[in-house]
């Protein structure tokens, strides 16, 4: 029997859907179609345990190759199960389920499991015909689903950690044990506005991790300071959506770029960053600015949508992914933040950087 949480049977969903469908509807920030904006499916690619298999869209059939035998299930099977598979989704509250009636025929169309092959880098492959350029590009994708809990962009980790030094105040050592035992819900926020609150300052000093540092510094010079300006806001402000970081960066201009013309500098880096993350960079491993097989997402919305997000369509992918994430407060104790802690007589306070979808 097959089981799996809501995104995982979210990527058989799509599987479906886009075949029932014919055609991969674009995205905008808003997770609106883009009107008039589509790509007709020519097939689907997926490769599974037991081999490569290609589902092929002629007229009103699917012609599924791959192994020995070639298939010919009618389009409307697809569009019946999909239904089905939808309602399944959002009407079970357990963590993990079986759906026996979609399992049959997934068995029949050669589809054995729930996830693509852990080989493979992407969730799905997709050959679409794009009538602007006449080409038949192959496109790539992971698949975020609005179905289940939002997942992580980027993950927190040691990896993910700011250091500041506190300078400006002259906490003895009760009031730092005092600071370091406040334990609200909203602790990390509460002992920020104490250690403000006793005169202190905090002044970036570096990230944990070289490799991080590093990774920023490849894709912006500024990078590591102007995310580090993003991560104390957010642990001392209500702000945690990135569009309202980034509009408050700017506001402020702590980097003091020109902007009298307008530019918008911190906009355009954030963004930067974010494809990098979304298409392979990790804070613990040496990046180098190739992009993963995976080009873009395909969001699975709670209505049963699927819409495309692609590096191929920068503009819109760019503006999604910033519209769409916030900040969010990893665990400190596993991840070694948010206490006052002394180096060579300085004291130093660290915050850790995690970005989640925002649905």
């Amino acid at each position: 029997m097959i089981t799996g949480n809501k995104g995982e049977w979210s990527e058989i969903y799509a599987l479906f859907k886009l075949l029932g469908d014919k055609q991969l509807f674009l995205g905008n920030k808003n997770i609106e179609k883009l009107e008039g904006l589509v790509y007709p499916i020519i097939k689907i690619l997926r490769t599974e345990n037991n081999g490569n298999f290609e589902y092929a869209i002629q007229d009103e059939l699917i012609i599924i190759s791959g192994s020995e035998e070639i298939l010919k299930i009618p389009i409307s099977e697809f569009k019946k199960n999909a239904l089905f598979l939808l309602d399944a989704i959002k009407d079970n509250k357990e963590r993990t389920f079986s759906v026996p009636e979609i399992e049959e025929f997934m068995q029949s169309i050669n589809c054995i499991s729930l996830k693509a092959s852990s080989s493979a880098k992407t969730d799905i492959t997709i050959v679409v015909h794009d009538q602007r350029t006449n080409q038949q590009p192959t496109l790539g994708f992971s698949i975020k689903s609005q179905l289940g809990s939002p997942s992580t962009l980027l993950n927190a980790g040691k990896t993910t950690n700011f250091i500041f030094k506190i300078v400006g105040s002259s906490l003895t050592e009760t009031d730092i044990n005092d600071i370091n035992l406040i334990d609200t819900r909203s602790k990390i926020i509460d002992r920020v506005l104490q250690i403000q609150n006793k005169g202190g300052e905090f002044v970036f000093v570096k990230t944990e991790r070289k490799i991080f540092s590093n990774n920023l510094v490849l894709i912006d010079s500024l990078l590591p300071e102007i995310l580090s300006k993003i991560v104390f806001d957010f642990y001392s402000s209500e702000f945690s959506h990135l569009t309202d970081l980034v509009n408050a960066i700017a506001e402020k201009n702590p980097l003091n770029f020109d902007i009298e013309n307008e530019h918008k500098f911190y906009e355009y880096k954030i963004k930067r960053f974010l494809t990098d993350v979304s298409l392979g960079m990790m804070p613990s491993k040496v990046w180098t600015g190739q992009y993963d097989a995976t080009g873009g997402y395909l969001i699975v919305k709670e209505n049963g949508d699927v819409l495309c997000y692609h590096i191929y369509n920068k503009n819109e992918f760019e503006d999604y992914l910033l519209n769409n994430t916030k900040l969010d407060t990893a665990s400190s104790s596993r991840h070694g933040f948010g206490e006052i802690y002394k180096e060579n007589d300085q004291l130093y306070f660290n915050l850790n950087l995690q970005i989640r979808f925002t649905k």
